[in-house]
């Protein structure tokens, strides 16, 4: 085998050194590209609150015959739920003969939060429930009617 001479070996020294560099450089531009990127999903959506008017038997014509309405509410969603009354409630009857429109339902006008996942929690006030005492009306139908106060949030 011939010895390297020292011409030859500053060749090869040289040539390593092109070889490292080259090499560098494509690393280099590896690492350095650029990018950009993104990402979605959907977000979710709410359910209704369900709202329930609690009333006792017995309801009678008058201020008198008058019954206390408890509002409780029920939340299916995960989050909090911001619930107020609205004051357009309907009354109605299981008897043709026994309007509803006899019948006067209030709420109370506070906003409650109502927690995720709650099921019947009280709203804070009450309402009322008053069969209008008509003179010269038969009211003798709405006698052991079943009466639904229908009411929503706003």
């Amino acid at each position: 085998m011939r010895q390297m001479t020292k011409k030859n070996k500053i060749a090869a020294a040289a040539a390593s050194i092109a070889l490292v560099a080259v090499g560098g450089g494509a690393a280099y531009a590896y690492w350095s590209t650029t990018g950009a990127g993104d990402g979605q999903a959907t977000a979710g959506t709410d359910k209704a609150v369900v709202i329930h008017a609690n009333f006792t038997d017995g309801i009678t014509p008058g201020v008198k015959g008058a019954k206390t309405i408890n509002y409780t509410a029920d939340n299916p969603n995960t989050g909090s739920a911001l619930v107020t009354l609205d004051a357009a409630t309907t009354v109605t009857t299981n008897v043709d003969d026994c309007l509803g429109s006899w019948f006067t339902a209030t709420v109370p006008s506070d906003t409650n939060t109502v927690g995720g996942n709650a099921i019947g929690v009280q709203l804070a006030g009450t309402g009322t429930l008053t069969l209008s005492d008509l003179p010269g009306t038969n009211q003798n139908p709405c006698k052991g009617a079943i009466v639904t106060v229908h009411v929503s949030s706003k």
